[in-house]
């Protein structure tokens, strides 16, 4: 993200209330909100909505974007909006609040942010457009694909692969060097103890396959 650009959020839920937090601890200035037509004029947390996802290009040129959306069975909307910025011409920012810890030897990718008490260490690889929530443990090595969100205290340990659009639920833990297809769910509290090879539901310690997609 552009320390001189703002940032305009899109979505305005629940959410978006933890991006703003994350945002205004690292100093970013907040434009405003897009969300849906009847939203327009109120305000969450203090900061306006101006607008619908439609008013995308009229702020193009002078401010990036956040997709602010959650994502927990699939990551079909923010991945819409997330490509309705890019058509636009847009820029998708990044955000890192004040508590959070990512390696100078990490990368993230734009459109991500990485809420309060996060760590992303050495040598890890995070997609575009990804959610890296309060708590969560990306270890060394490891490549998180785009758009995926990784939920409160979740634990990827070092050298996993965690393909895109994959949702990895509150304080599952995936064991070292294991890969995870993309557009998996993997439910609150599971543990992943080997390589998964289908797309879909997965729950339980160790984490089964509960419904395919």
């Amino acid at each position: 993200m552009s320390k001189q650009r703002p940032i305009i959020l899109i979505g305005g839920g629940g959410h978006c209330m933890s991006v703003i937090e994350a945002a205004e601890s690292a100093g970013a200035a907040i434009l405003g909100i897009l969300d849906a037509p009847e939203m327009v004029g109120r305000h969450l947390l203090g900061h306006p909505f101006i607008g619908t996802d439609t008013d995308i290009t009229l702020h193009a040129a002078h401010a990036d974007f956040i997709v602010c959306v959650g994502s927990i069975s699939n990551a079909d909307t923010r991945y819409k909006l997330y490509h309705q910025v890019l058509a636009a011409g847009g820029q998708l920012g990044c955000i890192v609040a004040s508590t959070a810890r990512v390696s100078r030897h990490a990368h993230i990718g734009p459109g991500t942010v990485v809420l309060h008490h996060a760590l992303v260490n050495a040598g890890a690889q995070v997609g575009e457009n990804c959610i890296i929530n309060s708590h969560a443990n990306v270890e060394h090595g490891c490549t998180i694909g785009s758009h995926v969100h990784l939920s409160t205290a979740a634990t990827i340990n070092g050298d996993c692969h965690i393909g895109e659009k994959s949702f990895i639920g509150s304080r599952s833990i995936v064991y070292q060097g294991c890969s995870i297809p993309g557009n998996c769910v993997i439910a609150a509290g599971s543990v992943v103890r080997n390589s998964l090879s289908k797309a879909g539901v997965y729950a339980g310690n160790p984490a089964t396959l509960k419904k395919t997609r």
